[in-house]
């Protein structure tokens, strides 16, 4: 059976075999030897729509963008432009997955994700270089993530190395510097590589906990539009302190602060003294919008990938466009402009309870980082299986009793810990 195969034809054989091979089972005589070999070789479950493709894909579209950069987007465009940007982000990203969708429901698909349906449509040599771009891209993708979840953690709590405090919270007890972020990022990979090492039904298993864990607290901000009352809020220092106001003000829901927040307002940045454009702004907020092939690179992992990879991508997209929309609009309709300039991690002090948007923070980024990780396992996979680069890539093709790419898990592994190291 090759990727050539018709899909109906491969559907049919499927059913066919397991219909046989479950007839066999009935009168075939059970020795207690059968029974174990059988029972050692059979594989674990393979996941469904809701596991394989539309929390994975939630989950890396659902990136710290809707906790620390949406309130950016709309503070700087307005009401108005961010609705637009929407609209302009996920035509773009709709496009792309429609592409994906009449691609995966023409073929029998395997593992390795949009590298193994673009190889399949437009040639082994042409998608082999498509599939390395893919490869790196998850890499880097998971490296970035990495630091970045560092980087929160220190932000919460991180000492400086004269033992100073780097943000005046009570729960410094980190220490700072290169090597301690190495330390911190290789333990935060290295729970990324066992999840991934174990299996697909683990990882499963963990992102579904992750997404709880995400869904939790964008519900507690969307009870916080509606519960929490008039609140003052102490902006961040920064280097223009002297100039720019020192608080801001939750209003919650009042006319005349959606009225003021409706228009474009572009003004400096305060993190990087950098002026803000509808380019930029666009830029960071796409960033949001991504994430879409973190369900097609499960494709192997899938009972029914033609059915499930389509189906869970649209419904992701549609779902994260609605709750998009949603939190502009509550945001424009209860937050002073000021507190959208100068205060990125606004959400954190109106929540009905501080720590959870740090938690939902967390919860994504490690999130992101093992997608990134297991899509790039995976493609890698399928390039070895595809002999692309002959025996340089053969150890990637070795598996584990349960299907596992574990060699694969590991080579990415080491690239994601290289990119950790840079300084």
């Amino acid at each position: 059976m090759s990727e050539r195969t018709p899909l109906l034809h491969y559907r049919l054989s499927a059913s066919v075999n397991e219909s046989g091979e479950h007839r066999r089972d009935e009168h075939e005589p059970r020795s207690p030897a059968t029974v174990r070999g059988r029972s050692a070789a059979r594989q674990p479950p393979k996941l469904n729509t809701f596991f394989g493709v539309v929390i994975p894909t939630l989950l890396s579209m659902f990136s710290v963008v809707v906790f620390l950069r949406i309130g950016f987007v709309v503070g700087q465009c307005g009401l108005y432009q961010t609705i637009v940007m929407l609209l302009v982000a996920y035509f773009i990203i709709s496009m792309t997955v429609l592409s994906v969708c009449a691609i995966s429901t023409n073929g029998a698909l395997d593992a390795g994700g949009a590298y193994y349906m673009i190889s399949r449509a437009l040639g082994p040599e042409f998608g082999g270089s498509i599939g390395i771009m893919f490869f790196l891209a998850n890499v880097c993708g998971s490296a970035l993530y990495v630091l970045g979840l560092v980087e929160a953690i220190l932000t919460t709590f991180g000492i400086s190395d004269d033992g100073l405090s780097l943000t005046g919270s009570r729960y410094e007890a980190l220490p700072t510097g290169y090597w301690w972020s190495l330390l911190y990022g290789t333990v935060i990979l290295l729970l990324c590589v066992l999840v991934c090492l174990i299996g697909a039904h683990i990882y499963a298993k963990a992102t579904f906990l992750i997404f709880i864990i995400v869904m939790v607290v964008l519900g507690t901000i969307f009870i916080s539009f509606f519960a929490v009352p008039f609140r003052t809020v102490q902006l961040p220092s920064h280097r223009n302190a002297s100039l720019s106001p020192t608080s801001a003000n939750f209003t919650g829901f009042k006319l005349d602060t959606l009225l003021g927040n409706v228009q474009a307002d572009y003004v400096v940045d305060y993190t990087t003294g950098v002026m803000m454009s509808f380019a930029t702004v666009f830029a960071v907020m796409f960033n949001g919008c991504t994430g879409i092939m973190a369900g097609s690179n499960m494709s192997g992992d899938l009972k029914n990938p033609s059915y499930s990879i389509p189906r869970g991508t649209i419904t992701a997209v549609i779902f994260t466009f609605v709750i998009y929309n949603l939190l502009s609009i509550l945001i424009s309709c209860t937050c002073d402009r000021i507190l959208l300039q100068q205060d990125y991690g606004f959400l954190t002090d109106i929540n009905v309870w501080h720590p959870f948007v740090t938690i939902g923070v967390y919860s994504s980024t490690l999130s992101a980082a093992m997608s990134n990780l297991i899509g790039a396992s995976r493609i890698l996979f399928a390039l070895a299986k595809d002999n692309l680069l002959g025996r340089f890539l053969s150890p990637a093709k070795h598996t584990s009793a349960s299907g596992n790419p574990w060699v694969s898990v590991l080579i990415s592994w080491v690239f994601v810990q290289e990119q950790v190291k840079l300084p």
